[in-house]
Formats: structure tokens, sequence, C-alpha cells
């Protein structure tokens, strides 16, 4: 039988973690109805099948060297979709269609995000995390994506996905995964306006709203404005290379300790 550790126990070659960030929100569970995180199964089924271990990291206060605590325990990083980003973070008074902002979700995200980049950890970026990477890094977003292309197209309400193409810039690191064009699962109300500093556009919809960016200074750093979680099929390829990314950056960490 082939062994999966050294006589001394350690581990050889283990599966890469993954860590999600989750939201804090009222919860009902029972008898109970707390303040509690939590993470739609689809996000870290996700991770799992493609062969990664998904450990979840909750809303909490963290400095620099908390968030290279977290990092420290991971090969990868996920920024998953949720509440809407706080629009004073680039600059502008809120939508009257906006959530109210979740000040210590895009606090920890924020952090995270940073450390991870500095480190180059591999990264995805969800829906919600698309849009606290482009404005960590200095850009903007459309407040209410209706009253720029006068349709709902991309958020349906009640919990119902659409379907939507997304067209992919040759030559980026998304295109790399996903080829030239998919076809998405969105539900979003925001997106994309001014492009931060170090982010490339590597995909856009038919009517230009920006899908998917790579950042420029990682080795895998990618984030898509939709719900990969949601199309099993297609967007498979989005974890896996993420996974397969992780482990490659396991194997550097080890062959520099």
């Amino acid at each position: 039988m082939a062994s999966n550790g050294s006589e001394s126990g350690a581990v050889v070659g283990r599966r890469p973690v993954i860590g999600l960030t989750t939201y804090l929100e009222q919860t009902q569970c029972g008898v109970w109805d707390v303040p509690a995180a939590f993470l739609p199964k689809v996000y870290f089924e996700a991770v799992s099948r493609a062969g990664g271990i998904a450990v979840l990291v909750p809303p909490q206060p963290l400095d620099e060297a908390g968030a290279d605590a977290v990092l420290d325990g991971l090969d990868g990083l996920i920024l998953t979709g949720g509440k809407d980003v706080d629009s004073r973070r680039y600059g502008q008074e809120p939508h009257p269609t906006n959530d109210a902002p979740r000040l210590d979700r895009d606090a920890i995200e924020d952090v995270l995000l940073a450390r991870a980049i500095a480190r180059d950890i591999p990264f995805l970026g969800i829906c919600r995390g698309l849009q606290v990477l482009n404005t960590a890094l200095g850009g903007s977003l459309i407040q209410h994506v209706p009253d720029a292309i006068g349709s709902t197209r991309y958020n349906a309400g009640g919990g119902v996905f659409t379907a939507n193409p997304a067209i992919i810039e040759p030559g980026t690191k998304t295109a790399e995964l996903l080829g030239d064009r998919v076809t998405v699962q969105s539900y979003h109300h925001q997106a994309i306006d001014e492009v931060a500093p170090g982010l490339t556009v590597s995909a856009r919809g038919d009517d230009g709203i920006i899908q998917a960016v790579d950042v420029d200074a990682m080795t895998f750093g990618v984030a898509v404005q939709w719900h990969p979680e949601e199309s099993a099929a297609e967007d498979a390829r989005l974890f896996a290379g993420l996974v397969e990314a992780a482990m490659q950056y396991q194997e550097n960490r080890k062959a520099r300790a």
C-alpha cells in the first residue's frame, strides 16, 4: 500500500487548504435567533470537488499580523459573494437600492486581500469579491447597474440567477482557464466602473459591463462578477485552476522552508 507520509508522520502532498470568507448575519436555527457566520454550501462543495479543503473565515477584527496568521494556514483564498461594499470606500454616497454596509466584513476582506496579494497567495474573487478587490485597489463601482443599462438582466431578484454571456479577453489568465466565451450565472446589481490600477479587464458582457479581471501582480489572481459556484459544468474550471495554483504555492512554500 502506498504511504501518504514519511516515517516521521509528515504528510506528503496534502490537499491544499482554501479559505473562504463568510457572511455575518442574523440567523435562525431551531430555537436560536442569533448573529452567526455562514456560507452557502455550494461554495465549499465547489472547492471540495476541485480537490481542495475548504475552511471558513468569519468576519472578525484583524490587523496585518492577524491576517498573516490566518494566511499562514492557507494555500489559497476566495472572497465570496454577499452584501454591497460600502460606497464610502470609493468616495460616493450610497444609492437608495444599496444594502446596509457590512463594515466588519469590508475590513477583514481588505486586510486579507492586501496580505494575499503581497504574499502572492492564489486568489479567486466571486461577485462581491470582485468589487472588494477593485475598491480596495482604488477603483469604483456602478452602484446600480439598471441605471446604466436600463435592464435588470443581472439581477432578477427573489434569489433567481440569470444566464448572461461573458466574452473573455485573449491572453488573460481568465482566458487560459475558460476560453473565449462562457455563459455565466448572475445575481448582482453593482459592477466595476473605474478599474483600479493593477487590474486587467479579462471579460465583459455583451453590453460592456465588466465581468472579470486579472490581478497583474499575482501568479494566480482572478475575480469574476458572476457566481461560478452555481454553474458546476463550465465554471468548475475556475475552482480547479485555483486549487492547482494552491498546490503549486504549497510546494513552493515547502521548498523555501
